[in-house]
């Protein structure tokens, strides 16, 4: 059975950084893609940073050059780091593995001006 637990939000003012974290159980990250996805009040859900299984990453323009996507293997562990943050990175912040269908529980971040 396939799980994804984040951790890592919360409050932080604007210009300042949280590192969220998605402990993964059930499957190895060496062999999968990851995701993070981000969803705001009223919006729909969004795609903020992916990698592949063989370590390539990919970013959503509004994201680049502010969040790093990067996993640790022996942890099996995915990880985002936002630096920078704005109040429009206000979100519930959910990992996934879409191949797999499969979601974490979300964990907020709040960026306050």
């Amino acid at each position: 059975q396939v799980q994804l637990v984040e951790s890592g939000g919360g409050l932080v003012q604007a210009g300042g950084s949280l590192r969220l974290s998605c402990a993964v159980s059930g499957i190895r990250l060496s062999a999968n893609a990851m995701s993070w996805y981000r969803q705001a009040p009223g919006k729909q859900r969004e795609l903020v940073a992916a990698i592949t299984s063989g370590g390539n990453t990919d970013y959503a323009d509004s994201v680049k050059g502010r969040f790093t996507i990067y996993r640790n293997s022996a942890r099996n562990t995915v990880y985002l780091q936002m630096n920078s943050l704005k109040p429009e990175d206000t979100a519930v912040y959910y990992c996934a593995a879409i191949h797999l269908q499969v979601w974490g529980q979300g964990t907020l971040v709040t960026v306050s001006a």
